[in-house]
């Protein structure tokens, strides 16, 4: 099933399950309240589609989740995950603006496919990590590469504001397995991957983040990026695309 979460000529945000080219109205956030619909129906092409989920705590990210984007980024695969942050403002959705800050030279992007949280989660065993998940979608890990590199750590290299794209939609029943995940500049593709080829596998991302932090409903987790991360500039449009749940399109400014 497909969720989105979308708007009406600015009206307050709304659910909606896709059905065609129709959006088929829930009556409440269904993450809290079920998929209980209203007799209502509106065109896809007269909404505007909003970030699918805004985190209600936090971003969690897992750095060098694929052998080859490790060496790329200098360094041999990690024997666990490596977590860190992005706060929840940094989150936008499909068709907003990805604004460049100042103080970089060299933004970047990174395709990665995002599991959204559906229950509070502590401790969870790999096999059940389907109890604590309502879906998957698209993201875009933005990344100031120069600061990245100048601090030593990466919170304030990923932490600005628009540097957490997120969308079209949540898909609750994705298969993970067996996926393509691309990243284009502008249409040129610049990644290209199999979330197959992830390191550590959702069971084990989500085992091993709910051992670190307690997963609200609405949090969501990056779940690392294939090799082919690289830089767009002011003007550009980043295209980020997992097999079976869409397509995330932003533009830089």
């Amino acid at each position: 099933m497909k969720i989105a979460r979308f708007s009406t000529e600015g009206g307050d945000p709304r659910f909606g399950i896709v059905d065609g080219t129709e959006l088929v109205v829930l009556a409440g956030d269904p993450m809290f309240q079920g998929f209980e619909t209203t007799e209502e129906r509106v065109s896809l092409g007269a909404v505007k589609l909003l970030a699918p989920v805004i985190p209600r705590s936090k971003v969690v990210c897992i750095g060098k989740n694929y052998t080859e984007h490790a060496r790329e980024m200098g360094g041999e695969a990690p024997d666990h995950p490596i977590i860190f942050l992005k706060p929840n403002t940094s989150v936008i959705g499909p068709g907003d603006t990805i604004v460049l800050p100042p103080d970089s030279n060299q933004v970047e992007h990174e395709a990665e496919l995002a599991i959204v949280i559906g229950s509070v989660a502590k401790n969870v065993r790999p096999e059940d990590y389907a109890d604590v998940v309502f879906g998957y979608t698209v993201a875009n890990d933005v990344t100031a590469r120069d600061i990245q590199k100048l601090d030593g750590q990466w919170t304030r290299a990923k932490g600005y504001d628009t540097f957490c794209p997120l969308g079209p939609i949540i898909e609750t029943e994705f298969d993970w397995s067996d996926a393509r995940i691309e990243a284009r500049v502008d249409g040129t593709v610049t990644q290209l991957g199999n979330i197959k080829d992830m390191i550590f596998s959702i069971p084990e991302i989500v085992a091993f983040v709910s051992r670190v932090f307690t997963l609200l409903p609405g949090d969501v987790i990056l779940t690392g990026t294939p090799a082919g991360v690289g830089p767009f500039v002011s003007g550009q449009t980043v295209e980020i695309s997992v097999d079976g749940i869409g397509t995330l399109s932003n533009l830089a400014r």
